[in-house]
């Protein structure tokens, strides 16, 4: 083989290497595959999506004149329900079978085998309850149950129920809302809102107060609300975990919640 056959060969496996050490930093270092923040209007768009059914062809015009007679004595039905309803959204809302409600977390951390990672753990098993009377949001209420915290690897969240949140010995986060607030008019008429609620956090079992800045938008009869509030890992007793692979982590991380609701009959 001539010098000039190595030196190309040569050049095209140094290449090679790079191409693939340009994807390993990728997709271990720089890809963030955690799932995004929440959104409002993301989870807003779900309910929209379930509500809307699929058109379906009619073959025969007495079938179609029919159908629209129908439609149009269900618009005037549920535009008539909507009236009443955008004049208060008084009563009691409690979690709807649609829509994924979580309570979770959000930290960095810089893992020995992967490098700087937001790690997201959430929790579907939650209890929601929040009243409103009089235009203003009187009661809330959201239990979730952290032994239940699921991120994209189960070793974090097996070592969380006894190091760091330690749900194994303190199963529940829970906030109550303390000081009722006003609910703007905007939201029977299907605008979104924001608010922040004042009330306590208990976490790690520690009860400490919190002022939790809240989004919230009525649609299809669903209420959905979004809300996040940083968190100091100190002010809750948190210690941080300890792990052969995990590097360092951040001392603090962000909470953050989704909730659908629909009104108590």
């Amino acid at each position: 083989m001539t010098r000039k056959r190595l030196l190309v060969g040569g050049g095209v496996a140094a290449v090679a290497v790079i191409a693939v050490a340009v994807f390993l930093v990728y997709w271990l270092v720089i890809r963030d595959d955690s799932p995004p923040a929440v959104d409002l209007q993301q989870a807003v768009s779900t309910v929209e999506e379930e509500a809307t059914p699929d058109a379906t062809p009619t073959p025969r015009a007495t079938a179609a004149a029919t159908e629209a007679a129908t439609a149009t004595a269900a618009a005037t039905t549920a535009a008539s329900q909507q009236g009443a309803q955008a004049a208060s959204v008084d009563g009691t809302w409690t979690l709807a079978d649609q829509g994924e409600s979580f309570v979770g977390y959000r930290v960095e951390e810089e893992l020995a085998t992967i490098g700087y990672k937001e790690a997201v753990g959430r929790s579907p098993t939650i209890e929601a309850t929040i009243t409103i009377a009089g235009g203003q949001l009187t009661a809330v209420t959201v239990t979730a149950d952290l032994r239940d915290l699921k991120s994209d690897d189960s070793r974090r969240d097996g070592a969380i129920r006894n190091q760091a949140l330690e749900s194994n010995a303190f199963p529940e986060a829970t906030f109550e809302l303390t000081e009722p607030l006003v609910v703007p008019d905007g939201l029977a008429a299907g605008d979104p809102i924001s608010v922040e609620a004042q009330g306590t956090l208990t976490l790690h079992g520690v009860t400490r107060e919190v002022t939790i800045p809240l989004e919230a938008e009525l649609a299809n009869g669903v209420m959905v609300i979004v809300g996040s509030l940083p968190i100091v890992f100190a002010d809750y007793d948190i210690d941080q975990p300890r792990s052969p692979i995990l590097v360092s982590i951040e001392d603090n991380g962000v909470m953050e919640l989704q909730l659908f609701l629909v009104r108590a009959p």
